[in-house]
């Protein structure tokens, strides 16, 4: 089952980190414990481990989980790694973990949401046997297999309707006020990550066509699973693309936070009749180069691709090869600069189904630049082609992302099947869409691309966005700083001298004194003069706190400083 209600899903050690980024490359089978052996001093490292393991079990106020402390230090190992997607799954959350990677599970095929204190059909999904059962969006589940939703989680609920595929199920719905029974056969559910511009009202199918006079596709990728190269070429056969018939394309790659890498090479493979289409490298692994063969190439047809800073990993492969070997124009805002690829390995031992995702290399584009996002990074991801920045508001992007939810369910009301195309984009309000569809029709009309802006300001503006951002986050650390300070005060002033220890705390001057628009003198070791700074702020001391200085004992009165 897929939840919306993130606020209702229960935490688990692994869905602190992005899983939608995951690029495996492979799942491997050897063990950690099997790699350990190979470096002689392995076991000395542990040696420490091992007894405050032991002290632990032995005094530990209260009694250790062996099962907790095992996981505590994987994890432990795992952070000082400062690899934000190295992940630890132990083994009861081995098969959401999978689930989230493939997007294949067994259950009845709806995405629910746990509301007033009752189960919720947001949407049956796209072939699913609930859609087949008859489950309608709006629909609110009582009882599971005679058991009642009352006061249970979401979670909860998901484990009634999980079972054996090909066997029953029976639910209770309260529909229009009236309950009715439904029994659904669980099966293999496959979501479906590729989606079109509209439904086609008779069947629910995605309809790909975005502008069928002048036969312009549109398709959205959500991510990238195992399925997903096979469900974007059959979208494609179904708008005549592998005939010639394809006016252009437009694919959309927002939102999408990557997946399986394989999938992004097939795909890009699927436009590119030559060239790279990334590299690998890794510290035990071979450098190595992925290459498009002229083999099942589709015809040439003006191409976007859109994207935005939640475009990651698997996402920017494809843009950037796109991009790099001429087939494609980028539209929109820069990439979120993920490029590294993790390996997903099954652990053994006592450790026996757990599973640790570890980046094991970083990949780069067809030009040879690296796109990974750094603290010290200037330039990441993939940026925009000139004169095709697009950037749209908070409030935009907001409404745009209702809308978009809206159409994605079956049998919902926010369907813009008997609108014209213009009505249709200026419904969806998706500045960006509307700008790539005028940008391939242009292309159509007059064999040249006419870009969306007069002026190339996409680096530029790329970098003023990222550069806003991060002065958010700094004042938004700030204002907590200066929250910690208020609190500081408050007990200082309820606290007195005594109960203070004064060598705990380090004051540089006298906090009644005004440095702000005086001078700072630094001085190196000799006495002599390095800088002399204007003092612009008044956070000075909070800063030469953590620079590691300490006031002298006898402080000079010279008035160099």
């Amino acid at each position: 089952m897929r939840k919306t209600d993130k606020h209702d899903r229960r935490r688990t050690p692994w869905t602190t980190k992005a899983l939608v980024g995951i690029l495996g490359l492979a799942v491997a089978g050897s063990s950690l414990a099997v790699a350990s052996r190979e470096a002689s001093n392995d076991y000395t490292l542990l040696d420490p481990v091992i007894d405050v393991l032991g002290l632990v079990r032995r005094y530990s106020v209260e009694p250790p989980s062996d099962e907790d402390l095992q996981a505590g230090a994987i994890r432990g190992l795992l952070e000082a790694l400062d690899d934000p997607y190295a992940t630890y799954v132990p083994p009861e959350f081995n098969e959401d973990f999978n689930k989230e990677l493939t997007g294949e599970y067994v259950g009845i095929g709806a995405e629910v949401v746990y509301r007033d204190n009752a189960l919720e059909i947001v949407t049956p999904l796209d072939g699913s046997p609930a859609l087949r059962a008859g489950i309608r969006a709006g629909d609110r589940v009582t009882s599971i297999a005679g058991q009642s939703t009352e006061g249970r989680t979401a979670d909860q609920c998901i484990e009634l309707l999980k079972g054996t595929p090909g066997t029953d199920v029976e639910l209770v719905v309260e529909r229009g006020g009236e309950l009715v029974p439904i029994v659904v056969e669980r099966g293999e559910i496959q979501t479906l990550s590729v989606r079109g511009f509209q439904r086609d009202p008779e069947t629910d199918e995605w309809r790909f066509l975005i502008d069928a006079d002048r036969e312009i596709a549109y398709v959205r990728l959500s991510r990238f699973t195992p399925s997903s190269y096979t469900e974007l070429r059959n979208a494609l056969r179904t708008v005549g693309a592998a005939r010639g018939d394809l006016g252009g394309l437009i694919l959309d790659l927002r939102f999408n936070g990557g997946g399986v890498l394989e999938g992004a090479v097939q795909m890009a493979d699927l436009f590119l009749d030559s060239g790279t289409i990334v590299s690998t490298r890794g510290r035990a692994y071979e450098d190595s180069a992925a290459s498009a063969r002229r083999s099942g190439t589709l015809p040439d047809f003006p191409m976007i691709v859109l994207i935005n800073g939640s475009s990651a990993s698997a996402s920017e492969v494809l843009a950037g090869a796109l991009q790099d070997n001429g087939r494609a124009k980028i539209l929109g805002t820069r990439s979120f600069g993920k490029g590294s690829v993790q390996t997903v390995r099954p652990l053994s031992g006592s450790a026996s189904g757990a599973i640790l995702k570890l980046t094991e290399q970083r990949y780069y584009l067809p030009s040879g630049r690296s796109i990974s996002r750094t603290d010290d990074s200037a330039e990441w991801g993939v940026d925009p082609s000139p004169g095709f920045f697009v950037s749209i508001t908070a409030d935009e992007t907001e409404d745009l992302l209702r809308i978009r939810r809206e159409q994605e369910i079956i049998g919902g009301d926010g369907n813009i099947d008997a609108m014209t195309l213009d009505e249709a984009l200026d419904a969806l309000a998706d500045p960006q869409l509307d700008a790539a569809v005028n940008s391939i029709r242009d292309r159509l009309e007059t064999g040249d691309w006419i870009t969306p802006r007069a002026e190339d300001v996409g680096f530029d503006q790329a970098a003023a966005e990222a550069l806003v951002e991060a002065r958010r986050a700094r004042e938004r650390l700030l204002r907590q700083i200066q929250r910690i300070d208020r609190r500081v005060r408050a007990i200082e002033s309820a606290a007195t001298d005594e109960t203070i220890d004064q060598g705990q705390i380090v004051d540089l001057w006298d906090d009644e004194i005004v440095v702000e628009g005086g001078e700072l003198v630094v001085r190196d070791a000799d006495g002599n003069i390095a800088a002399r700074l204007r003092i612009t702020g008044d956070n000075l001391e909070r800063w030469l706190l953590e620079a590691g200085v300490a006031p002298l004992d006898s402080p000079s009165d010279d008035s160099e400083g």
